[in-house]
């Protein structure tokens, strides 16, 4: 089978109509599309291209280890992002061998201070290659000032604003014309620069060229505060200076919305105002090698169901996964990749699971084990780590995600039930005898603690909730509110409020979690005609 091909396709500073027609053909044909986030997994890559997106194309989610210098890699914060980069490579070499076309997705132009660079060193040289341009996020800003950059024989010098104060300074005394990329952080060093060497007044700032959070204004004017890493700096030559003074260019504060949250500082580490690539690249690994990587298992929590309740974290280590090991409805809801391999299981061999991930990652595979809500809670965690422990696999690295829980949210959709003191127990008795599973509940009640119920029944467990309710009223009052929470986040979602005595076990099946309330527990009518239930955190003396 023939290798596929790879594309490192420029996407322009933010405008998804100034990509080109060539990129937004390739971005459709294309087999995977590859982009760069940070670890909360939002991409503005993807945003930009989305329009020009299909159903049914794999999407490989390259997520940043880190968003600054920081790390306690071995190597380094160099160390870390060659082995980034050497394991993207060897992601994406995965489907090119499989014959599968890929696109690299690249804010402004890829060979621009752009992440695609450093993909294209490791693999172009084995796999068919192009590159389509993009507009630059110099170009985008100029544009959107509506002021000449450079004329006739006017230099341009384009500086990252990483460089040195005085490095900085030097380059802005001998040139007509300059760009300032990597903002952020860098802002009031680039701003001290500019000052000394008397520029200030000519520089303009630019930030989120061609998008419609878009800001323009003199630099002098900026509060550092407000400065988010995609942004920069423009200096025209003296023709644009004169146009600026002349006041026909475009009017500034397009927009005064300013975003300086992580997601504008982290997306793209050591990226340039529209580009997207972490500063100053080591030599790179060797391609086909996986710059030091070593197997491991990662536990991951789903949260209740589908990728909104899916965390950033959990998100990640699904993407950097070469083996998917889980019970299958649960690996189901992951979107497939060929690239990675799934091995699904019934729902009574945790042991057997939690040993053959062991196994894979002993080999060398990154491994992801799946668990719907949190790993740890009723879930795979516990018999991950327990088998872990045997003497044959004391070398093998394991890590737990947490996720969001069953628990708490159906407790959302209810209001906050869970606002006091409460225990989660399950009602199943397959792995602990029922008298265990009674006396807790006994415990529970006399303790006054609200309950959340997991398992609370199935195919072949019908009479658990009955005699639960049973026990419950034996200390607490028939007019407790219960909550019934099923397939929240799902399709099928429902949520019903009822009392202990009102509780019928057959409304409750196997999708079911039920939240039973204290005695301070209450249900209220709101004047918009919404009721909730919510525990006070205050308890009577």
């Amino acid at each position: 089978m023939p290798a596929g091909r790879l594309r490192g396709v420029g996407l322009g500073p933010g405008d998804p109509e100034l990509v080109t027609v060539k990129a937004a053909r390739l971005i459709g044909e294309a087999d995977v599309i590859a982009f760069h986030s940070a670890r909360h997994g939002r991409s503005i890559a993807r945003s930009v291209a989305a329009p020009y997106l299909r159903d049914g194309q794999i999407e490989e989610a390259l997520i940043y280890p880190l968003t600054t210098e920081t790390t306690d890699h071995p190597g380094g914060y160099q160390g870390a992002i060659d082995d980034f980069y050497a394991s993207c490579a060897l992601r994406l070499a995965a489907h090119l061998d499989a014959g599968r076309d890929v696109v690299v997705l690249c804010e402004g132009d890829p060979l621009f201070y752009g992440s695609y660079m450093h993909l294209h060193k490791r693999l172009s040289h084995r796999y068919v290659t192009e590159v389509v341009p993009g507009v630059t996020s110099v170009s985008g800003a100029a544009a959107a000032l509506g002021l000449p950059l450079v004329e006739r024989d006017e230099t341009l010098t384009v500086l990252p604003g990483t460089l040195p104060a005085e490095v900085l300074a030097e380059r802005l005394a001998s040139t007509d014309a300059a760009a300032i990329l990597k903002l952020g952080r860098t802002f009031a060093k680039v701003r001290g620069a500019l000052a000394e060497t008397g520029r200030l007044d000519e520089a303009w700032y630019v930030e989120r060229a061609t998008t419609g959070d878009q800001r323009l204004a003199p630099l002098a004017e900026v509060d550092p505060g407000t400065v988010p890493y995609f942004s920069l700096v423009l200096i025209p030559g003296p023709a644009g200076r004169a146009v600026a003074e002349a006041g026909t260019g475009t009017s500034t504060d397009t927009d005064t919305g300013t975003d300086t949250s992580a997601e504008s500082q982290a997306e793209s580490p050591g990226g340039a105002g529209g580009n997207d690539a972490p500063r100053e690249p080591g030599k790179p690994a060797e391609p086909g090698t996986p710059g030091g990587r070593t197997g491991g298992v990662v536990v991951v929590g789903l949260g209740p169901a589908g990728r909104p309740w899916l965390t950033p974290e959990a998100q990640e280590a699904l993407a950097e996964a070469d083996d998917l090991v889980g019970y299958g409805p649960y690996l189901d809801r992951i979107p497939p990749n060929p690239r990675q391999r799934r091995h699904p299981t019934g729902n009574r061999v945790e042991a057997e699971r939690a040993a053959h991930a062991l196994e894979l990652a002993g080999a060398g595979a990154r491994v992801a084990v799946v668990s719907s809500g949190d790993p740890g809670v009723f879930a795979m965690a516990g018999a991950v780590l327990e088998v872990a422990c045997e003497p044959r696999f004391s070398g093998v690295p394991v890590r737990v995600l947490p996720g969001l829980t069953a628990a708490h949210a159906v407790a959302s959709r209810a209001g906050a039930p869970l606002g006091h003191d409460y225990c989660v127990l399950s009602l199943s008795d397959l792995l602990k005898p029922w008298e265990v599973v009674a006396e807790r509940i006994r415990a529970a009640a006399r303790a006054d603690l609200v309950l959340a119920i997991y398992n609370p029944a199935s195919r072949s467990r019908t009479w658990q909730v009955a005699a639960a309710r049973d026990l419950l009223l034996e200390h607490r009052e028939p007019r407790t509110p219960v909550v019934i929470g099923r397939d929240v986040g799902g399709a099928g979602e429902s949520v019903t409020v009822t009392t202990l005595a009102e509780l019928d076990p057959a409304e409750v099946d196997m999708r079911c979690l039920l939240l039973v309330g204290s005695s301070t527990t209450r249900v209220a009518e709101r004047g918009d005609g919404g009721r909730v239930v919510f525990t006070p955190r205050r308890y009577p003396a």
